[in-house]
């Protein structure tokens, strides 16, 4: 999910990838407010500020800069979590990163790897900027209907309007750009045979073939997993950092940020990892002509999978997915704070 690395720069406010996710959603603006509530001036150190168009732009371009480092874990992590949608289960040898990486080295080519990546590239800024914008309505509507939009400070207040405006937001932007998502998974799993030639081929065809509601299959699944998947990301991610802080309260701001954004991404990917993998092989339903798998819906999914792969099925592809959030999370934070500075000194009028 998105929502797994973007809470390092979001600074304790919300961790939408989503799911799938918004890596750097709007990420200058609550990591900026937290250094300027301990006293640091927005002109110093590594944390300069910035406007609202920079921040959607360093944000965009960090998501796509780590999306693009981890697409190969990326790919494999999809591959993984459709086997044995249309195979023989029974017939299935253990998963091997190793052994699949080589595969497609041998069998794909080497930039086999990237299938799909620029669709992800193209997914990042309108998903950003739907979801910084999103997040700002419904925080405004938040406060007026709680009444706290004239106060300075209120906890609870705050944490309400946190959570469930970064959940709206989160769902809002995942279901404006789901069809690149569809688009993404699709041509992504395709192995020897292309039956999807690009991009644009791909939005045709399916469109062509399964009507315009195709490109929003498995979107049911997706929206169920962005509340679980902030949940988890934001508690582990605050009560790590708080417990970090109250042991270790000298240690360097963005050490604690990494560490914690990591653990948080884990744990939220261990839960939420079987909604993550129900609605990618959703999203190749009916897909290059095949017939349906999964007639009765999400639960009806999650049924079949348990029945025919048990419940290690679900869990299809867990280790490269662990294996990318630590790189994930340290490249998107060092990449947007490089761009906040660099964007930071061309002047600005918004």
């Amino acid at each position: 999910m998105e929502a797994r690395v973007g809470v390092v720069v979001e600074g304790s406010q919300r961790a939408l990838n989503s799911a799938h996710g918004a890596v750097v959603d709007a990420g200058a603006r609550k990591f900026l407010q937290q250094q300027q509530q301990h006293g640091r001036s927005p002109k110093q150190g590594l944390n300069p500020q910035i406007g609202t168009i920079q921040q959607l732009l360093a944000g965009g371009i960090a998501g796509a800069f780590s999306k693009t480092c981890t697409a190969p874990l990326a790919r494999l992590t999809i591959l993984f979590q459709v086997q044995g949608m249309h195979s023989d289960v029974s017939a299935l040898t253990k998963a091997s990163i190793w052994r699949e990486a080589s595969r497609i080295i041998n069998e794909e080519g080497f930039r086999a790897f990237w299938k799909g990546n620029l669709v992800t590239i193209a997914h990042r800024l309108p998903y950003s900027s739907v979801n910084f914008y999103a997040y700002e309505h419904y925080k405004s509507l938040l406060q007026s209907i709680l009444g706290v939009e004239n106060q300075r400070r209120n906890s609870s207040a705050d944490l309400c309007v946190h959570f469930v405006g970064g959940g709206l937001a989160g769902m809002t932007a995942a279901s404006a750009t789901y069809p690149l998502d569809l688009v993404r998974t699709r041509l992504a799993a395709q192995r020897n045979s292309i039956y999807y030639r690009g991009i644009w081929h791909a939005f045709h065809t399916i469109c062509r073939e399964e009507g315009f509601l195709g490109l929003y299959k498995g979107l049911g699944a997706t929206l169920l997993g962005v509340g679980p998947s902030i949940a988890i990301s934001f508690s582990v991610y605050e009560s790590l950092r708080s417990y970090w802080k109250l042991q270790r309260p000298n240690d360097s701001t963005i050490m604690v940020s990494l560490a914690c954004g990591s653990l948080s991404g884990i744990a939220s990917s261990t839960a939420t990892f079987p909604i993550d993998l129900v609605r990618r092989r959703m999203q190749l339903e009916g897909a290059a002509g095949r017939a349906r798998v999964y007639k009765t819906g999400l639960v009806g999914a999650f049924r079949h999978i348990i029945q025919s792969e048990g419940l290690c099925g679900l869990y299809r592809g867990i280790l490269p997915e662990y294996y990318k959030v630590v790189p994930g999370v340290g490249i998107v934070f060092m990449t947007y704070e490089t761009l906040k500075m660099l964007l930071s000194r061309i002047p600005t009028t918004y």
